[in-house]
């Protein structure tokens, strides 16, 4: 009965470790990482490298992400001159440039809670888009 148990400790003891890590590699196969994002990352046991899947942006929409970002860390002003400089630099962006500063309106009565406040930083870009988005954000 003795030698039963510890023929049945020792299977036990090397069957269960392959058991549990074959299972957690199962688990974390795939990860998504990037939540309620286009990107799509997934993470392979057998490789251990990230592969992402990731569609180019397009000029105006990483323009208008890289303005919006600038306007959370410094204020709506530096991202207007930011905005009025790319769009002189690159006139093709001229055609977005109504809607990244109605974009950046918003998110300035967003950052500051107050439309009065945001309107402080009002500039002459994009005939007074920002104004316009200052208006219109909830």
């Amino acid at each position: 009965m003795n030698s039963a148990a510890r023929r049945i400790g020792r299977t036990l003891a090397l069957v269960l470790p392959v058991v549990l890590v074959l299972s957690g590699t199962l688990a974390v196969t795939s990860v998504p990482w990037a939540s309620k994002s286009t990107d799509t990352q997934m993470l392979t046991a057998s490789s251990g490298k990230t592969v992402t899947t990731t569609a180019p942006k397009a000029p105006q929409d990483a323009l208008r992400d890289r303005l919006l970002l600038e306007l959370q860390e410094r204020d709506p002003g530096v991202a207007l001159t930011h905005l009025q400089r790319a769009t002189t630099e690159r006139p093709s962006l001229a055609k977005h440039c109504t809607s990244i500063a109605r974009a950046l309106g918003r998110a300035a009565v967003a950052k500051y809670g107050a439309g009065h406040r945001a309107q402080a930083f009002s500039r002459p870009v994009c005939d007074t888009s920002f104004a316009s988005g200052v208006a219109t954000a909830p």
